[in-house]
């Protein structure tokens, strides 16, 4: 079953990736049966996805499962209810996104990872490309942003990116200490 049953299924895969990245196995094409490969798919999921989120896991001890879930949920809610369930026609090359440097409106890092969250809602993240990278994690902490609440706003905007500065501008400005 592909949708009463997801986030256990997921949470399966999940755990699955993670203790194979722990046991030293490396490369995401060999994480999943064809079964379990085609389910994702159909979920809107790569393994190349799962893989780099349980590598960042068991290396660093984040993202956890429910960042993964959220996530992947708000992909997943793109992908099949505005893409209609199709996959991206296109991988962006990564060499094209903004520079790790660039800034809007003195925000360092926002054009990237404003590019790279439109390319995740649409599927079109390159395999060497990870939405929710250390990059990404740095900047969302310091605007105090979950990274899958970041991804609801641009899947909210994702024609105007006006809309997402200037709600990542107002979310900087008011964050409490913690």
């Amino acid at each position: 079953m592909k949708h009463y049953n997801y986030q256990q299924r997921l949470h399966q895969l999940w755990n699955k990736a993670v203790e194979q990245y722990q046991a030293g196995q490396r490369g995401s094409k060999s994480y999943f049966t064809d079964e379990e490969a085609a389910w994702l798919q159909a979920n809107g999921i790569t393994p190349q996805e799962i893989y780099d989120f349980a590598e960042d896991f068991v290396s660093g001890g984040e993202p956890d499962f429910s960042t993964f879930a959220m996530i992947t949920d708000v992909r997943r809610s793109h992908f099949l209810d505005k893409l209609d369930g199709r996959p991206g026609t296109i991988k962006r090359d990564p060499a094209t996104y903004p520079p790790k440097d660039s800034s809007i409106d003195g925000i360092g890092w926002l054009p990237r990872i404003l590019e790279k969250a439109k390319d995740k809602l649409r599927g079109e993240l390159n395999e060497d490309t990870m939405y929710g990278c250390g990059g990404d994690r740095k900047f969302l902490k310091e605007h105090d942003i979950h990274p899958a609440e970041f991804l609801r706003k641009v899947d909210a905007h994702i024609d105007d990116d006006q809309a997402v500065i200037d709600w990542v501008k107002k979310r900087s400005a008011n964050k409490i200490s913690s």
